[in-house]
């Protein structure tokens, strides 16, 4: 399991004495259905820790996390803690479901050795479905779809 990754000696420091986060913001592909699919579900979900979503390689991901690899945040879902903890691959998605009310049980199963392989493969298992969908080249499958131009529309908050 991919575990935290400070952004910074001080937020290191911070991580390690436990300091409570107290939001989180979600950087999601916004060319990708799933992930789009997903950002309307963690909206919809009642949150114990807000959450923030925001597409990843964006203007406003750039501007709030300036020494962010950007590149590696369209590869994978990273999450961003306020104290500057960064949550990679399946320790972002459990820290999603952490955040949630109804799921937070579960990802502090996750985060077992017991649970670990189960968060692993479900993981694995939405990238490959994921590439599946984008087709070679990382462009859109053929077939069309929601994102047949390559570009999926990321509309507003639901409700």
């Amino acid at each position: 399991m991919t575990t935290a990754e400070p952004a910074t000696a001080t937020t290191a420091v911070a991580a390690r004495r436990g300091t409570p986060v107290g939001r989180l913001t979600v950087l999601y592909d916004a060319d990708c259905p799933l992930c789009v699919h997903l950002r309307h579900w963690l909206l919809r979900q009642p949150q114990l820790v807000p959450l923030d979503l925001v597409p990843a390689g964006s203007e406003r991901a750039r501007q709030l996390f300036p020494e962010l690899d950007h590149a590696s945040t369209l590869r994978e879902i990273t999450v961003i803690g306020d104290r500057g903890q960064v949550y990679r691959a399946t320790a972002a998605w459990i820290v999603c479901l952490w955040a949630l009310a109804e799921h937070r049980p579960r990802a502090h199963w996750l985060a077992t050795p017991a649970g670990q392989p189960f968060a692993r493969a479900a993981v694995l298992a939405a990238a490959k479905w994921r590439e599946a969908l984008r087709g070679p080249g990382g462009e859109a499958g053929p077939g069309g779809g929601p994102c047949a131009d390559g570009h999926c529309e990321v509309p507003g908050p639901p409700g």
